[in-house]
């Protein structure tokens, strides 16, 4: 039978999946513009995304202690509308020949930051609205929704943009900010926020949420895991949009094709996900498709012109992505679980403030590397370096420790 896990956590999740769906009908909008509108060249496009998420990241890190003491509601509502009206002056700008390399990256870092805050207002809300023992079957519908979107909206917005040009996309990505946030609003439920602490905001609250995941065995190797995974494999994306769009000529369609195809993976996988960790259990499955998500990334040094090319990204991205869509909900349900409410905002913060940093870091690090030899070796390098990120996966003993203390807070 289906889990029923509420009304409120329908609104939440509807919420979710029209931004979902918006961002992903924008895959890509910034490296095309940059390519084909800006005629940036590879170090300038991973750039854009490197300072647009290190800046977001740093920015991010004194709001998660503001987050932990505030209603999630209104904070996921404020910080849809801040990125409505940021990416919304991007189509703006462009109708007026104004847009400029600096203002994308701006709009690069406003969205950036406020998707951390976003992200950690909401999986702190999640935890106050979803019991335990079901937080694996909500993180698999959210998981499940994210790759639907991602079939659907890159081929979409590659169609979009030949019919319509480069920003078209945007325009919908912003939209689709602004009816989050009115889903958002329709919640009726409790919200909920931690006590506040009456001797205000101290330094060393910042580094809460680091000290948490660090004193976790099991936190701290899915911490240093999925750090590093992200941001090999997000240090390979602007790289991909060079790749295709520019040496290999690769049409805006084609381009949304390779990467909308291999998501229905990750639809089956998450789906999957839950059943598979019933079966076989938990840490058996964390490991089997941690092991296989660092392998398949690889494949992506075959890629060459035409349609073998765009066969290769499709059967890589493909196997990547079904593996993901297992793993994520995984990986995800056991942070919330191992998290006290009171302390989930920082320690969200804290996970999505150092994975922005590592991509950043990396993307400028691949990014430099393709300049100096091509766009396609440093993929090749991102894809051997993946093979050991299993290493840090945690052992089945660290995963039975509980820990967690009680949770600490109050219901508004």
């Amino acid at each position: 039978m289906r889990t029923r896990l509420g009304r409120d956590f329908g609104r939440l999740w509807s919420a979710y999946a029209v931004s979902t769906y918006g961002t992903w009908i924008a895959f890509g909008a910034f490296p095309l513009i940059a390519v084909q509108v800006l005629h940036a060249p590879a170090v300038a496009v991973s750039l854009l995304d490197a300072a647009g998420l290190a800046v977001a990241a740093i920015v991010a890190v004194p709001l998660g202690p503001w987050v932990e003491h505030r209603a999630k509601r209104p904070v996921m509502i404020a910080t849809d509308l801040a990125r409505f009206l940021a990416m919304a002056s991007i189509p703006l700008a462009y109708s007026l020949g104004l847009l400029s390399y600096v203002q994308l990256l701006t709009v690069s870092i406003i969205s950036g930051t406020a998707g951390i805050v976003f992200a950690a207002a909401s999986g702190s809300y999640l935890k106050h609205l979803v019991r335990s023992d079901r937080l694996l079957v909500a993180n698999g519908r959210f998981e499940a929704t994210s790759w639907v979107a991602t079939s659907v909206g890159p081929p979409l917005g590659g169609a979009l943009i030949g019919l319509l040009g480069p920003v078209v996309t945007v325009v919908a990505d912003s939209v689709s900010f602004l009816l989050s946030a009115l889903g958002i609003r329709r919640i009726r439920g409790s919200d909920v926020a931690a006590p506040r602490d009456t001797g205000g905001l101290r330094a060393r609250d910042l580094l809460l949420g680091w000290r948490f995941i660090l004193r976790d065995r099991a936190l701290r190797g899915l911490f240093l895991n999925s750090i590093l995974v992200g941001g090999l494999i997000m240090a390979t994306a602007p790289l991909l949009a060079v790749l295709l769009l520019g040496e290999y000529d690769f049409a805006a369609w084609q381009y949304g094709l390779a990467f909308g195809i291999p998501a229905l993976g990750g639809v089956v996988g998450a789906r999957l996900s839950a059943r598979l960790v019933s079966r076989y259990g938990r840490h058996r499955i964390m490991v089997v498709f941690g092991w296989l998500r660092s392998i398949f990334p690889l494949g992506l040094a075959l890629t060459q012109p035409g349609v073998p090319g765009l066969l290769t990204v499709i059967v890589v991205e493909g196997l990547l992505i079904a593996c993901m869509g297992i793993f994520n909900p995984i990986n995800a349900t056991e942070r919330l679980q191992r998290t006290p409410a009171d302390r989930a905002s920082r320690v969200l913060t804290a996970w999505s403030v150092s994975s922005k940093l590592c991509q950043a870091v990396l993307m400028v690090a691949f990014g430099v590397l393709a300049t100096a030899t091509t766009p396609l070796t440093a993929i090749t390098v991102s894809g051997v370096l993946l093979l050991g990120t299993p290493l840090l996966l945690p052992k089945r003993a660290h995963l039975a420790e509980s820990g967690t203390p009680a949770d600490g807070v109050r219901v508004a």
